[in-house]
């Protein structure tokens, strides 16, 4: 018999209701709000807010809608706000009732504006504190790499510094102090281009969009990210690289001793630096990448020449001596020459320098510290971690493009740094969860071998205990109980 459907006439009432009867066990936010922590939240903004005047919404529930509008990779944050009442799982991660007033979209920028990056950030430092504990992170060995991500800024907004001087008139010295509010950023950023508006992102070398860049370092152990970083698109990613490894030891309270990233990193600061941290940099060199390791336009480079430490000269591919005529002071090096008549004498001058001054070559103040690194970056173990990283890196970006990783939500880098905090930090929940869901299935199996090792026995015991304990002690009951 078929049955038909009466007309839809709402209730008014619902008694035997539960919203938390609502939501499955392994729903993820389910999972999340019983892993993750918001209620941190109160101590680090607590002095933000006055102690009069009208009442804020909860900051934990700020940092929670903060959390959705990346999870779900919400279009907007008016978005957000008009679909939170028509989802029971948002409802009940938020700690709403099905009555709760929605708050207006403007509180979520409100709020950013009032916390700043930091409260984000401490956020992101306490998901990674979680996975060290966990056991997730082994700290050793990190690997480091960069990616653009689009500016939310049209490209039609870019115009020269040096033009507006020119033609504009009226207005212009707002418009500059506008242009000048950024904050200074460390590498060579396009200073002759900017943005009307997003005057933080920059065009990138070799790019023609305002981008902004996405530095990081992953531990190898759970590909969980301990340290990330956001520039303009114009900046060097071989500048972040310490800072990188600063933050990294500084979250995980753990210190690597190799760090693995590819040739853009591979510069002589960053080999010294690494040689004074004793850590081992497998970086290609970027001297290699750059076509210096050989002939160069039918030229000797400095390879070419041996150097003598007993008498402190350079000996020339024809034998002729270069000796120490001097330092630059810029960069960092020790100037040896040979005398511009020998040169000009010499039959292999058209294979090493045009120069009528002859010859010269420069060495490094620290030239051993920098061979030793150079000489370890081309061991068998850092090709092999150099090919890791390609896939690692790669996978650790690409798990952010559902997130809305590719690109920036906000405009200004410190609002882009809140959403690349908010991203690193839902990437390392992911892995959390996993863990913990392999933990619990390891768990179950275990007091399962246990409880038909017991029954085995002849004895009965109740393990509805064992079932509620911390999953992380399960693995251990066998050794606890040798008898069975």
């Amino acid at each position: 018999m078929m049955g038909f459907q009466p007309d839809f006439q709402p209730q008014l009432f619902y008694h035997q209701f539960n919203l938390e009867q609502r939501i499955p066990d392994d729903h993820i936010l389910r999972r999340i709000r019983e892993r993750v922590d918001f209620y941190f939240i109160y101590t680090d903004v607590k002095d933000l807010y006055g102690e009069r005047g009208n009442v804020s919404i909860a900051p934990p529930i700020i940092l929670k809608m903060m959390l959705l509008l990346l999870l779900y990779n919400v279009r907007s944050e008016r978005e957000l706000m008009k679909t939170i009442p028509m989802r029971l799982d948002w409802i009940w991660f938020l700690g709403y009732d099905l009555d709760s007033a929605v708050p207006d979209h403007s509180v979520l920028s409100k709020a950013r504006a009032r916390w700043g990056h930091s409260a984000f950030k401490g956020f992101f430092e306490r998901i990674v504190w979680q996975c060290v504990q966990a056991g997730l992170v082994d700290g050793t060995k990190i690997f480091v790499d960069s990616s653009f991500i689009q500016a939310d800024a049209s490209n039609d907004s870019i115009v020269s510094t040096e033009c507006l001087k020119e033609q504009i008139a009226k207005g212009f010295h707002e418009l500059e102090s506008r242009l000048d509010e950024q904050e200074p950023q460390s590498g060579n950023v396009n200073s002759k281009l900017r943005s009307t508006t997003d005057p933080d992102a920059s065009v990138g070398k070799g790019k023609q969009k305002l981008q902004y860049k996405i530095h990081r370092s992953v531990d190898e152990k759970s590909e969980i990210i301990t340290a990330t970083q956001v520039t303009a698109g114009a900046v060097s990613e071989a500048h972040q690289l310490i800072p990188l490894l600063s933050i990294h030891q500084e979250n995980t309270q753990l210190s690597a001793d190799t760090v693995v990233a590819d040739t853009a990193y591979g510069t002589i600061e960053n080999y010294i630096a690494c040689s004074d941290l004793g850590i081992n940099a497998h970086i290609p060199d970027l001297k290699d990448s750059q076509k210096k390791g050989g002939l160069r336009n039918g030229l000797f480079t400095d390879e070419a020449f041996l150097y003598d430490p007993e008498h402190n000269v350079y000996r020339c591919p024809a034998g002729k001596e270069l000796k120490h005529r001097g330092a630059n002071k810029k960069r960092k090096t020790l100037i040896y020459k040979c005398q511009a008549k020998i040169c000009d004498s010499c039959h292999l001058k058209n294979n090493c320098t045009p120069s009528k001054h002859g010859r010269s070559v420069h060495r490094h103040i620290r030239q051993r510290e920098l061979d030793s690194m150079r000489l370890k970056s081309k061991s068998s173990a850092s090709r092999a971690d150099i090919r890791t990283r390609q896939h690692l890196m790669e996978r650790s970006f690409a798990r952010a493009v559902r997130f809305g990783f590719k690109r920036a939500r906000w405009r200004r880098l410190w609002r882009v740094q809140i959403q690349e905090y908010l991203t690193s930090a839902i990437q390392n929940i992911m892995v959390l969860l996993r863990f913990d869901k392999e933990l619990k299935a390891s768990a179950i199996k275990c007091i399962s071998s246990i409880e038909e090792r017991v029954l085995f026995k002849g004895i009965k015991l109740r393990f509805n205990a064992f079932r509620e304990m911390d999953y992380s002690l399960a693995p251990r009951l066998i050794d606890l109980l040798p008898e069975f």
